[in-house]
């Protein structure tokens, strides 16, 4: 078993990627069901903050090493995502600006 924490779920494979004539890839599609949607909305979507920023549901498409095109879905209450905001959190305090202005 593997000891690596991943701040994403795989959601599942999308769709080939569609190519330019020049072979550079033009874009992936990814498709859902309105279900599927609602449960990404209450399960992945980033808390909202008090201006109001925030709600974000963030999803990668990327090539698996087979070759497939697949869909991960960041998860913002992923132990590695917390592990990772608090490292960051840690590294702001660290440094301290002596700067007058």
């Amino acid at each position: 078993m593997s000891d690596v924490k991943y701040d994403s779920v795989l959601v599942g494979y999308a769709e080939e990627p569609r190519y330019t004539e020049d072979g550079k890839i033009m874009g992936w599609g990814v498709r859902f069901k309105a279900h599927e949607l609602a449960e990404m909305a209450e399960k992945y979507a980033t808390p909202i903050n008090e201006q109001g920023q925030g709600g974000n549901v963030y999803l990668t498409l990327f090539p698996a090493k087979s070759g497939k095109s697949c869909c991960r879905c960041y998860d913002y209450n992923s132990e590695a995502a917390k592990e990772k905001r608090a490292a960051k959190e840690a590294a702001s305090e660290g440094v301290t600006n002596d700067l007058p202005f």
